[in-house]
């Protein structure tokens, strides 16, 4: 279950939120299932500031250092937004709005109605699959993972409050986001790359059977 991106310093989330991902020779999938009874969007055009929505985010740092990483962000909508960053914003860093990982796919479903206050939902859950030849910004780029490498990788949900008429959703006004991540920060920040979680890529299961990748 995802924490708070302050860790220990702040309270659990209250709404539930689960990651998993896989890999082949082709692509990095996820899939996330986050717990919802109101499932809200409203940013429809591709590479839009998505974290203005509620919204489910990967970052990923093939180097394992604080330079050269890439971040998706995607919204109920299904609208995403894909960038890659030189180096942090800390140290002068610029997104890349230009960038865009080619051949990706993302797909939502939404366990609810979208947009629609006047019903209780019950989650909205996102598939995505990365082709690792769309990441070549990054110092030596491979088709794949070498087996046993690991990357630096997170997952963020952002979560806004929300008030409605019975009609139509408004954020709740004078309340900052909720941070929700797989591997907390200990701050309010997403962009410190060597605080997110350890990947290692391996062809085979810890018991020692072969992955689905070796099959």
């Amino acid at each position: 279950d995802f924490v708070d991106i302050e860790g220990d310093l702040k309270p659990r989330p209250r709404l539930r939120t689960r990651a998993k991902m896989l890999w082949d020779d082709t692509c990095f999938y996820v899939f996330a299932e986050m717990h919802e009874p109101h499932v809200w969007a409203t940013l429809t055009e591709r590479d839009s500031v998505i974290f203005h929505d509620n919204d489910f985010e990967v970052f990923l740092n093939p180097e394992g250092g604080t330079t050269n990483y890439y971040e998706l962000e995607v919204n109920a909508l299904n609208t995403q937004w894909d960038l890659f960053l030189a180096k942090r914003y800390r140290d002068g860093g610029k997104a890349d709005d230009g960038f865009n990982f080619k051949g990706l796919n993302t797909a939502v479903h939404v366990e609810g109605t979208l947009n629609a206050p006047s019903d209780s939902d019950t989650a909205w859950s996102i598939e995505i699959a990365i082709p690792w030849s769309s990441m070549d910004r990054h110092a030596d780029p491979a088709d794949a993972p070498d087996n046993g490498e690991v990357w630096l990788i997170n997952f963020s949900r952002v979560q806004w409050d929300l008030e409605h008429d019975g009609v139509t959703y408004t954020k709740t006004p004078n309340r900052p986001e909720h941070n929700w991540v797989w591997s907390p920060m200990g701050l309010v920040d997403m962009h410190l790359p060597t605080r997110w979680g350890r990947v290692r890529f391996e062809h085979r299961l810890p018991d020692g059977t072969p992955s689905s990748r070796d099959e």
